[in-house]
This record gives structure tokens, C-alpha cells and sequence, in this order.
């Protein structure tokens, strides 16, 4: 019982920031996941658990983060549509066959994407600057090339990759951040619904955890996700670089000891 009353805790805390932050949430709630019972004396959860918890996260997150990014007019249409198809397949391959990879090497390539993330994040990008943005007007192959990548190594470590989208959309394909936000939390959608197909059909989803992970990210989102307007965009970058710095940190931390 107590294992569900943190796992709902941590649900609240990553919706919040979910919404917030236009993000699934799994880059911070993943190492809360892996740490807090710990700390508080419970069993640790494997990275295996941790990761079909986080994707079924950034599934419920995505989608109520995604409509109300959407009534808002934060969403590029053409750009989620096409990333959604590709994430969509590469996410459930990655998923698959995560099961077949160790607690450690899959800790890992969660520590080197958030690195990546966090350094993308603090450079400077022209798209932080307020501009119209005409929907289709982006390069398609990056786009494409973009989904595929994040979405298998986002499928093997439970992630929707939001916390690399974000920074590739701005940086890459020219999408000013408030757009990418929106049109990320539809495409963190599919690619988390891949993932958690991918995950139960390997064993890797504890449904009672991922219950009480739900009933906390739902109601969280929407807070964070009405908060988020009324914040500049580079205060939602800093806080999302300086997120994703600490928890790539941490496990880093853990993997050298």
C-alpha cells in the first residue's frame, strides 16, 4: 500500500511538470521512480518496471497535455502528424526489444539522452523568438529522421522523448518552442502508446503501479498544462534544461558507483 501512495505522488509531480514544461514527464519521474522507494525503505524498482511506468505516463500526460495545447492553437498539424507515424513504429520496436538488454546498459542510454537533451536545451535557438508560424513549414526528411531516432531509444528506456523532441524541433527544424511544446505532446502520445503495447506484450508493465501512476499524472497535467501560458519562454527553457541536468546527474552518479 505504501509503494502505491508514492507512485501516485510522483504521478502528480510529473503531470505537473508534464503540462508545464509541454514534456511527457518520464525524465523526471524516472529517477524519482528509482531512488524514492529506496530512500524510504521499500524494495528498489528495476529499470525495467521503472520504464513501463514512465511510458504509460507520458501516455495519459500526452494526451491531456495535448488538448489543451491544442484549443490553444499550439499545434503544427502537419509536423505531429508526420512525426506520430514514425515515432509511432519506432517507439514499439524499441519497446520490444528493450526486454532483451540489462538494468544497467538501459540506465545508461537513459543518462546519455538526458545529457544530450540538457545540452541541447542550453544553446541558444533563434525559434525562442516570437514569429508567426506557418503550419507544413518544416524540413520533412529531419522531421522523419528525428521520430525514428528518438522513438526507438525513447521505446527501449520508457520514454516518450519529450525531453529530446523539444530541443531537436527548436534546433533543428526551426519550430519556435511554444509550437514544438504543443505538437510534441501529440506525437509523446503515439509514440507512448507504442511503447506500452510493446512493453505489456514483453511483461515489462505493472498494471497496478501504472494505475496509481495515472491517477496522479491525470489531474497534474492539467494544473501544469494551465500554468504554462502564462510563463516566458525562457524561463520554460531554463527550467527544463536545469530538470533534465539534475537527473542525468544523478544516474550518472549511480552508474559510476
Amino acid at each position: 500500500m505504501a509503494i502505491i501512495s508514492i507512485v501516485v505522488g510522483i504521478g502528480l509531480s510529473g503531470g505537473i511538470l508534464a503540462g508545464f514544461l509541454g514534456i511527457g514527464g518520464g525524465i523526471v519521474t524516472a529517477p524519482l521512480l528509482l531512488y524514492v522507494p529506496a530512500v524510504l525503505g521499500l524494495p528498489p524498482l528495476s529499470m525495467h518496471v521503472v520504464s513501463g511506468l514512465t511510458i504509460t505516463q507520458a501516455l495519459f500526460a500526452g494526451l491531456f497535455g495535448a488538448v489543451i495545447h491544442g484549443r490553444r492553437g499550439a499545434v503544427d498539424r502537419n509536423l505531429a502528424g508526420l512525426m506520430s507515424a514514425v515515432i509511432f513504429a519506432a517507439s514499439l520496436a524499441g519497446a520490444a526489444a528493450s526486454k532483451a538488454f540489462s538494468h544497467q546498459f538501459l540506465l545508461a542510454v537513459f543518462a546519455g539522452l538526458a545529457f544530450v537533451a540538457a545540452v541541447l536545451l542550453f544553446v541558444p535557438a533563434r525559434s525562442d523568438v516570437v514569429r508567426r508560424h506557418c503550419s507544413g513549414a518544416f524540413p520533412k526528411t529531419g522531421a522523419a529522421g528525428v521520430a525514428a531516432a528518438v522513438g526507438v531509444l525513447g521505446g527501449m528506456v520508457g520514454q516518450g522523448g519529450s525531453f529530446l523532441l523539444i530541443p531537436a524541433m527548436t534546433g533543428l527544424l526551426g519550430v519556435p518552442l511554444r509550437v514544438a511544446m504543443g505538437s510534441n505532446l501529440v506525437i509523446v502520445f503515439f509514440a507512448s502508446l507504442a511503447g506500452a503495447i510493446g512493453k505489456a506484450a514483453t511483461g515489462q508493465l505493472p498494471y497496478g503501479l501504472a494505475l496509481a501512476l495515472v491517477a496522479g499524472v491525470a489531474p497534474g497535467a492539467w494544473l501544469g498544462s494551465r500554468w504554462s501560458h502564462r510563463v516566458p519562454v525562457r524561463c520554460l527553457r531554463f527550467a527544463l534544461g536545469t530538470l533534465i541536468l539534475a537527473a542525468c546527474a544523478r544516474i550518472g552518479w549511480d552508474l559510476a558507483g
